[in-house]
């Protein structure tokens, strides 16, 4: 019997470690895959609206097909308003913005047309995967 109630509260504590009372001292980290390029500033939005409600949150948005398009150098929203404004006061904000490089060599679009505020990344994909796997962000598909 005594075996038994060690092993309970070996349980116990393990399960205490990860209550959502122990969640509360890690740190927020979010990516934000985009890959389509029909709504940008929805996605944008979304980081906004979630650092206004989580301002310590560890954001990175890692975009690859289309979605790539709004961090390149000109882009513009369906009303004529440039994305770079949003995509600085993010960055201001500590986002961080990934761009996928097999993306730009497939499209042949070249690399300084990709906003300073980007990251060239290897592969889109494999970001948002290393991202999860290796350092523990929570996926988000706006």
């Amino acid at each position: 019997m005594k075996i038994v109630r060690t092993l309970f509260a070996i349980l116990i504590l393990a399960f205490a470690s990860f209550s959502p009372a122990g969640a509360a001292d890690r740190e927020e980290k979010v990516v934000y895959h985009l890959n389509d390029g029909s709504n940008p500033m929805g996605a944008l939005n979304n980081i906004r609206n979630h650092l206004n409600a989580s301002p310590k949150a560890k954001i990175v948005l890692v975009a690859h097909g289309p979605g790539i398009d709004f961090l390149l150098d000109g882009a513009k929203d369906k009303n004529g308003n440039p994305y770079d404004a949003v995509v600085q006061e993010l960055v201001n904000r500590g986002v961080q913005f990934r761009v996928c490089n097999n993306t730009l060599e497939t499209r042949k679009i070249d690399r300084k047309r990709v906003i300073p505020e980007a990251q060239i990344v290897p592969s889109g994909v494999a970001e948002v995967s290393r991202l999860q796997w290796q350092e523990g962000y929570v996926y988000i598909k706006p």
